[in-house]
C-alpha cells in the first residue's frame, strides 16, 4: 500500500481458552472513530500481550507454553501482517518457548534483532533473538530477579535504545539491562527504588527523552523521572496520585502512556475505572492534574493512543469491551459513544499499515 493509502490497524490481544480467537484486527475509519474486525487468530491461551512491527509488517503475542520439563512456560509468536484493500490478516509464522514461566510482556528493539519477554509469575525476564524474516529465533538468555517476591512486569528500550528498563512490581525497583550482542544477554546495569509497596507496573518516556514515567499498580501513584540519558539512570522528581481527592475504595493502576507531543500524560485505573490525565512541564518534567474520565467499562488494563493523536481507545477486561474515545485540545479523552465487545480484553495497539 501506498503512504497515501495507508490507514490504521488495531490489533487487540485477551484473555482466551486456545479454542477460541484470542488476538483480533480491527481496521480504524478516522472519520467515523470506528473499529471493523479484519481477522482473529485462535490457537493460543491468554495472549494477553502483543508487539507490532509495522515497517516489517510483523505482530508478536505471548501465550501460555510448556517447558522441556512439562512446567508452565511461555511462549513467542509471531505473524504475518496481510493489508490489501480493505481487507487484513494474520498468518501465524512460527512460536517457540520464550520464556521458562508463564509471561505478561513482550518487548523487541528497534532494529527487530530481540523480543524480550517478562514474567510476572516466575520473577524472571528473557532475551530472544529474531530472525531475518522475524520468525522467533533462539531463548539466548534469562535473568531471575533476586528478592522476597520479584514480579517484573514489564520491560521497555530506553529512547536511544542502549538500556532496556523493568519495573518489578514484587520488589519496588526499576531495573536496568544492556544486551550484551556479541555474548548473547542481558546485562545488569542498575536499578532505582520506588517507595515501598508502590508496586512499579509500566513505564513511558518523554519524547524529549529528559523525563521517564512509572505508573505503580499497588498505591496508585505515579514517579516522575529524570533521566540520564548517557549513564541510563534515573532521578526522582516527585510522586502524584493517580485518583481523585478523597476518593475511597480499592484501586490498581495499569497502564501508562504520553501524548506524542509530550503535553501530557495519562494512566489507567482500575476500581475508580477510569482514565487520569496530567499536564506534562516540557521544562521540569513535573505533572499538574486536567481531571479523570471514565473508561466506558470495568477494569481498564489496557489503553492506547492511535497514531495521528485524535483518538484513545481504551482496553476494559472486567466488561470485555474496547471503548473510543476522541482527544480533546486539553488533553482529556470524551467518550464517542462507540465501543465493540472483545472478551477478556487485555492489549490494544494501533499502526499505520
Amino acid at each position: 500500500m501506498t503512504e497515501q493509502t495507508k490507514q490504521i490497524q488495531v490489533f487487540i490481544g485477551s484473555y482466551a481458552e486456545a479454542s477460541a480467537a484470542g488476538v483480533y484486527m480491527y481496521a480504524f475509519d478516522e472519520e467515523k472513530g470506528t473499529l471493523t474486525l479484519l481477522d482473529q487468530a485462535s490457537g493460543m491461551r491468554n495472549p494477553t500481550y502483543l508487539n507490532i512491527d509495522a515497517a516489517n509488517r510483523r505482530l508478536y503475542a505471548i501465550a501460555e507454553g510448556v517447558t522441556e520439563d512439562g512446567g508452565k512456560g511461555g511462549d513467542a509468536l509471531a505473524f504475518e501482517i496481510g493489508v490489501q484493500g480493505d481487507g487484513g490478516s494474520l498468518t501465524l509464522l512460527n512460536r517457540k518457548l520464550a520464556i521458562t514461566a508463564p509471561s505478561c510482556h513482550i518487548q523487541r528493539d528497534a532494529q527487530s534483532k530481540y523480543v524480550l519477554l517478562a514474567s510476572y509469575h516466575g520473577g524472571r525476564v528473557s532475551l530472544v533473538s529474531l530472525t531475518d524474516n522475524g520468525e522467533i529465533g533462539e531463548l539466548l538468555d534469562i535473568q531471575q530477579h533476586e528478592g522476597e517476591a520479584p514480579h517484573p512486569h514489564s520491560l521497555f528500550f530506553s529512547p536511544d535504545g542502549r538500556f532496556v528498563f523493568v519495573p518489578d512490581l514484587g520488589i519496588d525497583r526499576i531495573r536496568a539491562y544492556t544486551i550484551n550482542e556479541e555474548q548473547g544477554v542481558l546485562v545488569f546495569h542498575g536499578e532505582t527504588a520506588v517507595q515501598a509497596g508502590a508496586g512499579p507496573r509500566h513505564l513511558t518516556f518523554h519524547p524529549n527523552g529528559n523525563f521517564a514515567y512509572v505508573i505503580n499498580e499497588l498505591d496508585s501513584t505515579i514517579v516522575a523521572f529524570r533521566y540520564d540519558a548517557e549513564g541510563g539512570r534515573l532521578e526522582t522528581i516527585e510522586t502524584v496520585s493517580t485518583l481523585p481527592a478523597g476518593w475511597e475504595g480499592q484501586n490498581g493502576c495499569a497502564e501508562i502512556t504520553m501524548s506524542a507531543d509530550g503535553r501530557f500524560l495519562y494512566g489507567s485505573n482500575r476500581g475508580h475505572d477510569s482514565i487520569v490525565v496530567f499536564a506534562v512541564d516540557a521544562a521540569s518534567g513535573k505533572l499538574a492534574l486536567v481531571g479523570h474520565v471514565s473508561t466506558e467499562g470495568k477494569h481498564p488494563r489496557h489503553f492506547s493512543i492511535l497514531p495521528g493523536g485524535q483518538y484513545l481507545l481504551a482496553a476494559n477486561k472486567d466488561s470485555n469491551n474496547v471503548a473510543v474515545f476522541r482527544l480533546e485540545e486539553s488533553g482529556l479523552p470524551v467518550y464517542t459513544g462507540y465501543a465493540i465487545e472483545v472478551p477478556g480484553a487485555v492489549c490494544v495497539q494501533g499502526v499505520y499499515l
